[in-house]
Parts: C-alpha cells; sequence; structure tokens
C-alpha cells in the first residue's frame, strides 16, 4: 500500500501519464499492479536501513502514506518540469510567429497554449511511449525505493536545489529547441521593419502575418524532426533527477 500510493502520487502529476486521457482508474490500477511487483524490494530496502522501521499503528501508517504521497507528487512534478521544456518552446514560437491569437485551453493537459505549443506537447507524450521513455521514467521511479524508504520523505533541501537549478535548465532547454526558429522570425520583423523605412508607402506590416506565419509553418517543421532526439536526452535527464534526489 505505501508503494503504491508513492507510484499513484507520482503517476497524477508525471508525463505521459498526467494526461486526462489516461482515466483514474487506469493509474491506480498501474500503480498498485508496479506495488505489486517492487513491494518486496522496497520492504526489503527499508529492512536494510539502520533504525528504520515500518509503522506499526495506524496512526504511524497514515503519516507514511502522506509522506509516500508527498514524495510521489514531488518525484512527478520533477520529471513534469524537465519535459515542460518542449511546451515551453512551443510556446516561443507561438510568440514569434504570431500564432499567440489562437490560444486554447487543452482539456487532456488541462493547460492552454496555442498551435505550436500543443503540437510540440502532444508529440512529446507520443514519443514517450513510441521510445519506450515511460519505462525509463518507471524505472528511475522503482529504484527511488532502494534509496528512499517506504517510511521516510524527500529532503526539502535537496528538492529545493533540484527545483532552483532544474527552472534554469528549463528555460535552457526551451530555448535551445526554439532558439533557431526565434532568431529567423525576429530578423524577418526586423528586414520588414527596415523596408518599411525604405518605402513607408509599401506598407511591408500587411505581410508580416502571412509571411511569419509561413516562416513558422516551414522552419518549424524542419525542428520538429529533432524532437525524438531531444525526448531521448530529457528522459534520460528526468530520471538521473528521480535518482539523484532521493540519495
Amino acid at each position: 500500500m505505501l508503494a503504491g500510493v508513492r507510484l499513484i502520487g507520482f503517476l497524477v502529476v508525471a508525463p505521459p501519464f498526467y494526461s486526462r486521457s489516461f482515466p483514474a482508474p487506469v493509474k491506480v490500477a498501474l500503480a498498485m499492479g508496479i506495488a505489486l511487483v517492487v513491494g518486496p524490494r522496497a520492504a526489503a530496502a527499508t529492512d536494510m536501513v539502520p533504525g528504520v522501521m515500518l509503522a506499526n499503528g495506524s496512526a504511524e501508517f497514515l503519516g507514511a502514506l502522506v509522506l509516500q504521497a508527498v514524495a510521489g507528487l514531488g518525484l512527478g512534478f520533477l520529471v513534469r518540469m524537465v519535459f515542460a521544456a518542449v511546451q515551453v518552446a512551443g510556446s516561443f514560437i507561438d510568440l514569434f510567429g504570431g500564432f499567440q491569437l489562437a490560444m486554447g485551453f487543452d482539456p487532456l493537459s488541462q493547460t492552454e497554449g496555442a498551435t505550436f505549443s500543443r503540437l510540440y506537447n502532444m508529440a512529446a507524450l507520443a514519443l514517450l511511449f513510441a521510445s519506450n521513455g515511460h519505462q525509463l521514467v518507471l524505472g528511475g521511479l522503482v529504484r527511488s525505493f532502494d534509496a528512499l524508504p517506504l517510511n521516510g520523505g524527500l529532503s526539502m533541501s535537496a528538492m529545493g536545489s533540484v527545483l532552483t537549478g532544474g527552472l534554469g535548465e528549463l528555460m535552457l532547454a526551451a530555448l535551445q529547441i526554439a532558439g533557431p526558429l526565434m532568431v529567423v522570425l525576429f530578423l524577418a520583423d526586423v528586414g520588414l521593419g527596415l523596408l518599411t523605412r525604405v518605402a513607408p508607402a509599401l506598407n511591408a506590416f500587411a505581410l508580416g502575418f502571412p509571411l511569419k506565419i509561413f516562416i513558422s509553418l516551414s522552419l518549424g517543421s524542419i525542428a520538429f524532426l529533432t524532437l525524438p532526439h531531444i525526448i531521448g536526452t530529457l528522459t534520460e535527464r528526468a530520471v538521473e533527477i528521480v535518482v539523484g534526489v532521493t540519495r
């Protein structure tokens, strides 16, 4: 039960399982099925820690359940923060390409985004399954039971340190993904501004929206081809964070 609660908390937050396309009963069944497999391993790892015992009473057991729920949610949030770089990169492209006006709410991911933001998000989820990245993420979570006992909690200092560094890595990864296209779109704006300055009667900015949309669609499709490599790198980074924060 303790292992299952940590797994459920993780699946509720972490990609690709956080999507509402996965019904809650499926998440619970998946978590309890994995918990049945890793339960003996987690219990053995807890017995090997000196001075650490499983809960004996109801109050201690409820406290251990709360700790495991917090641990699962915390680890899931760290994984989601890593993969959020893809969605943020799509938001940058929408902002510079003029697609921000087509903002919409995605009921599956419970987030708002425009065209490229939603496209990149859905592609990242699909590539996670196609590349078996979800198995690597779950494998990293299973390995966390060896370092973090069943009745233990996450270190807040380690969590804060990872969150602080992770936010910087998120923005850096998003800029690396969308940076080349953002530079091209910015140069297109500069070129239109210079053309308007030279020939004011031409009204070059009237061509700005269709031109930037054409550039975004043409170059964005080329940048889209790099997503499989990006998802592989982010998956490895997510596993490193899950295992590292529990040490």
